[in-house]
């Protein structure tokens, strides 16, 4: 290695260790969660992992003037929306679900974006298509056999989060560039935190604070870990490293998440679940290795699911 090829190397090192650690946080997040949910209403928690993680923003959203300009961002404000939104959407599924089904319906995203990338007219491998096929019958699968896991309203909450997730990444796309890696995050979180507050009101009426040390630890991680730290990490990742190889990292949620659900929360892997999240996470990772061949295509750059 030459002198001039070391900070490369070095930067790509950093690169890992940030997806790496968005993708540990992200795992998380759905069992710390599942603590808070013991306690309170799905909505109500949410709400209280965005205040935290809001608090920890601020001074990176309004600190500055760029920061401040990206609050007058129609996609930025889009992306915030989306993000609130399919947080509430994933944790109401959650409260239905188990750890581990949650988890490895998420790791149908990196199908949905493949998807998403060829209707905006962007290249997608015969690969890539196969791994979309894999992990759409995965969740099928999941779905049309939950063996206890999970009741069909929450199924159809953790999916149709998803979507709406994927929202959050075309908005993010759109959205103008900031000089501080944590301006863009901290003003997404920020907006998210402004839109679960009504939602959580209609669903559930006004928040509760009275909750055990454990639920509050749960809330307190998920805000800090799995929201801004999380998010943070994976926008600094994504966009040092190849597609292929960020994408790649959007699987540690969903083992991460699943194994600590069997671990910690008793989950029954069962059949069914087992084989649907094997077709999942074969399927996504075939997708981001089909991109090898497509280098122009930049969806995997933009921040994945989170837990």
């Amino acid at each position: 290695m030459t002198p001039a090829e070391r900070p490369r190397e070095a930067l790509k090192l950093f690169a890992i260790v940030a997806l790496i650690l968005a993708g540990m946080g992200w795992g998380v997040g759905l069992p710390l969660g599942k603590v808070a949910l013991r306690e309170m209403d799905a909505a109500h928690m949410v709400l209280l992992r965005f205040a935290v993680a809001a608090l920890a923003a601020a001074p990176f959203a309004l600190a500055r003037a760029d920061a401040r300009a990206l609050f007058r961002s129609p996609a930025v404000l889009a992306a915030g929306v989306c993000y609130g939104a399919a947080f509430v959407m994933q944790f109401e599924g959650l409260a239905r679900v188990s750890v581990a089904m949650a988890a490895l319906l998420v790791g149908a995203m990196p199908a949905l974006i493949a998807v998403c990338a060829r209707l905006m007219g962007e290249p997608v491998s015969r690969l890539s298509w196969g791994g979309v096929a894999a992990a759409t019958l995965g969740a099928a699968v999941i779905a049309g056999k939950p063996d206890g896991a999970g009741s069909p309203l929450g199924i159809a909450l953790s999916l149709g989060s998803l979507v709406i997730f994927l929202g959050w990444v075309v908005a993010l796309r759109r959205a103008p560039e900031a000089r501080s890696a944590m301006a863009m995050p901290a003003v997404v979180v920020v907006v998210g935190a402004i839109t679960v507050l009504p939602i959580a009101w209609m669903l559930h009426g006004p928040p509760v604070f009275h909750a055990s040390p454990a639920a509050w630890g749960g809330i307190i991680g998920q805000g800090l870990f799995s929201t801004l730290i999380a998010t943070a990490a994976w926008q600094y990742g994504s966009t040092r490293v190849g597609s292929a190889t960020a994408g790649v990292f959007i699987n540690i949620e969903p083992l991460l998440g699943s194994a600590l659900g069997v671990a910690f929360f008793h989950d029954r892997l069962s059949l069914g679940l087992g084989l649907g999240g094997a077709l999942i996470v074969a399927g996504s990772f075939a997708v981001v290795l089909g991109e090898r061949g497509h280098p122009a295509t930049d969806m995997a750059h933009a921040p994945a699911t989170p837990g």
